[in-house]
């Protein structure tokens, strides 16, 4: 396995040269004190590299008092509270925060949704709000170290909150992609699928093939491209709810139950869900998932995966830009694209209306299970920092223009199709060839390979899986898409 001693030292200069500050070394077996603590991936980065030293080494004294003091555990909530409301005192941790504006009265509140702190309890007084408004709307939800304290009534008929004292945001730089789609340019695709790999935790050592390491970045493609709809079955152990669950901060894993209020829009609060907010909703193990019997969320789902939008009975229109991905555990008998292998599934995966509107299929019985030899140690980027990337690259257009202009429609072609293909094939190529501007900058044969042919394959699975769900599908195949260079060479 890969450690600080056998990764090639010059390739750990050139990724030093290329991200900065950006890069961390990464040992999960020996940071096992930090997942005591149960930080995701992006927050654990940034606590190692707060308390590391040039060489890797981590001041495990000074990690453990810091998380302690500034990353308290939900059964600390009392003692917080305690401290504010009936001692007077303020109080600093790292928390995710979200704002609201009341339009009548102008006032301004949080949520502090980890602690189950609600808007109603709380206060942003207008001097703390112009001093941080900034960065409390970056986005829906931020994370940063919050301190607050008590506002006490000013009269008999008012009742205290809890006040925003200070905030400073969790991520304090400022992700210049220029910089991070130049960095290509000093790596090899081979070693730039490694360095990705080791942005998300995996140790690229421990893979057999290329083919199994473009497995794993399959599950990459909802990070970087809006609207991306995707499903994984796979057995148990490999990962999949790790990666969704823990390492971006801008996705949402649903495992478990989950209300219509909370996925799509509360009615009774005039509140979008999490669809609305974030880049990817996961929902894991859809075979036991009892919200997937909803008819209202079905329909909800089917309406955000066609047209990015579902209009409540309210009348009002949730927007979303949000991939949905739909995870799940199956037997290894029907781990088999060319029979059917969702009877297990619940009844929109019976559907072939529903199926269709999902882009493609991973396969993740292709993937391993992990192991330790499978975890990152050595040096990879800050998995903050890579899923900061991989968002902002989402609102690249650039990348779609460039696949536009690459592919040529075959007669005919099926509308859901080419939108399947072209949208997973420009994430595809954000993610690998990040540096390329036009369409001149990367080969056909290239393009070929890594984008186009594993957008066709993972959208040909999803039409032999609705032929399985109704027989007027059978024998349908995605058509042979080609690429502009290819016809004119």
């Amino acid at each position: 396995m890969s450690d600080i001693s056998t990764q090639a030292p010059e390739l750990v200069e050139r990724i030093k040269d290329a991200f900065d500050e950006m890069v961390v070394y990464k040992d999960l077996k020996k940071s096992n004190f930090i997942s005591s603590f149960k930080l995701p991936s992006f927050m654990r980065d940034w606590v190692i590299k707060r308390f590391q030293n040039d060489e890797g080494e981590i001041n495990v004294d000074g990690a453990v008092d810091f998380i302690k003091e500034f990353i308290p555990k939900k059964d600390e909530w009392n003692s917080i509270k305690d401290r504010v409301v009936n001692r007077n005192e303020t109080v600093q941790f790292l928390a995710k925060i979200s704002i609201n504006i009341d339009i009548g009265s102008q006032m301004v509140s949080f949520e502090l949704p980890d602690f189950g702190l609600g808007y109603k309890d709380t206060i942003i007084p207008r001097d703390t709000w112009e001093s941080c408004y900034t960065e409390l709307l970056k986005s829906e939800e931020n994370w940063g170290i919050v301190e607050i304290g008590y506002q006490f009534p000013e009269r008999d008929t008012e009742r205290g909150r809890i006040k925003l004292v200070s905030f400073r945001d969790f991520c304090p730089y400022i992700v210049d992609l220029d910089d991070y789609k130049y960095a290509r340019e000093d790596f090899t695709l081979t070693e730039w699928i490694d360095i990705l790999l080791g942005a998300a935790d995996y140790n690229a050592a421990g893979y057999e093939s290329t083919e199994q390491k473009l497995a794993v970045i399959q599950r990459f493609l909802p990070f970087v491209e809006k609207r991306i709809n995707l499903m994984e079955l796979a057995p148990a152990g490999t990962g999949k709810s790790y990666l969704f669950g823990q390492v971006s901060r801008h996705g949402w894993l649903v495992s478990g139950k989950v209300t219509r209020a909370k996925l799509i829009y509360d009615m009774s609060r005039k509140r979008d869900g999490v669809v609305a907010s974030r880049d990817f909703v996961a929902l894991d193990e859809i075979r036991e998932a009892e919200y997937m019997k909803d008819t209202e969320i079905q329909s909800a789902l089917q309406a955000i995966m066609e047209n990015g939008a579902y209009r409540a009975p309210d009348n009002h229109e949730v927007n979303v830009d949000a991939g949905i991905i739909f995870l799940g555990n199956i037997d290894s008998t029907v781990m088999n694209e060319y029979q059917n292998m969702f009877t297990e599934l619940p009844r929109p995966f019976h559907q072939p209306q529903f199926l269709d509107r999902i882009h493609g299929f991973i396969k993740g019985w292709s993937l391993p299970r992990m192991t330790d030899d499978l975890k990152v140690c050595g040096w990879a980027l800050n998995s903050e920092y890579f899923a900061t990337v991989l968002h902002a690259l989402r609102d690249d257009p650039s990348y779609r223009a460039i696949v536009d202009e690459l592919i040529i429609l075959p007669k005919g072609a099926d509308t859901r199709d080419t939108e399947a293909i072209k949208r997973i094939s420009t994430a595809y190529l954000k993610l690998l060839f990040p540096n390329v501007k036009t369409s001149g900058d990367i080969s056909s044969r290239e393009f070929k390979k890594y984008c186009l042919k594993p957008a066709m394959e993972m959208r040909q699975i999803i039409r032999m899986q609705m032929g399985f769900a109704d027989e007027k599908y059978q024998g349908t195949v995605v058509p042979e898409f080609t690429i502009k260079e290819m016809e004119e060479e």
